[in-house]
């Protein structure tokens, strides 16, 4: 539906909530140059977070607009593969499909950065999706303690669901040792391995602007962590370490 607005046509994708965007990104959406558009609004609250100002849906003075989002698209025509839509946890606004729609009716591909927090809407944008990097904090029983909430169930779910309907995409874990232990990441990466993912990427937690800025970050010997990652190479056909 259209409204008139100061005697402007106002279309849905108007309404999205934007933070910021990048321009160009060559780690976003893998093995494609993409622009990405951080939206505002998050129900979890990641203790290592290192966006915590996109948590709240409210809107500042600088943020940017969707006609800001087309004019960079015009601009980088030819020169961008995609646009990633990133957060905070995008699906939470439904002014996202709208979105997402007329970036692809611009002839470019869409890649979504979701922690999965609304399985039903999420499977509503599979038709529209080129790629999906889904972040899986833990398992089920560990998102209170790493994300103040029990929303593992959802991301679990989504994790299904992508899997069902065939969609390319990776599973993103972001372990800070005192928050995820080895052998926790390991139980973890075992139950993804045995529900088909092929992508698994293993993110280092950043040590500044955490959400949570007394959160401690311990360190594994070097030892250890080659250990790690030599066991989790062997279950999944790509793993990465960023």
């Amino acid at each position: 539906m259209i409204n008139a607005v100061a005697g402007q046509e106002l279309r849905p994708e108007n309404l999205l909530k934007i933070a910021g965007i990048t321009s160009l990104s060559t780690v976003d959406y893998p093995d494609n140059l993409s622009a990405v558009v951080f939206t505002r609004g998050c129900n979890l609250r990641c203790r290592y977070c290192h966006n915590p100002e996109l948590m709240s849906m409210m809107p500042d003075a600088n943020d940017p607009q969707w006609e800001d989002v087309l004019a960079l698209l015009t601009r980088r025509s030819g020169l961008l593969d995609a646009v990633v839509f990133s957060g905070g946890e995008p699906i939470l606004q439904q002014a996202l499909l709208p979105a997402i729609q007329a970036v692809k009716q611009r002839g470019f591909k869409v890649g979504l950065h979701t922690a999965g927090q609304s399985p039903s809407r999420l499977e509503s944008l599979i038709p529209w999706l080129d790629w999906v990097g889904l972040d899986i904090k833990g398992l089920p029983e560990d998102y209170p303690l790493i994300t103040g909430a029990t929303a593992g169930d959802k991301a679990w779910r989504s994790q299904k669901i992508l899997q069902e309907r065939g969609i390319n995409f990776e599973v993103r874990t972001t372990v800070n040792w005192s928050l995820l232990s080895p052998e926790r990441l390991l139980q973890l990466a075992k139950r993804l391995s045995e529900a088909g993912v092929t992508d698994f990427v293993v993110q280092r937690c950043r040590d500044q602007q955490c959400f949570n800025g007394t959160l401690p970050h311990p360190a594994l010997p070097p030892s250890v962590t080659h250990r790690l990652w030599d066991t989790l190479s062997g279950w999944f056909p790509r793993f990465t370490v960023r």
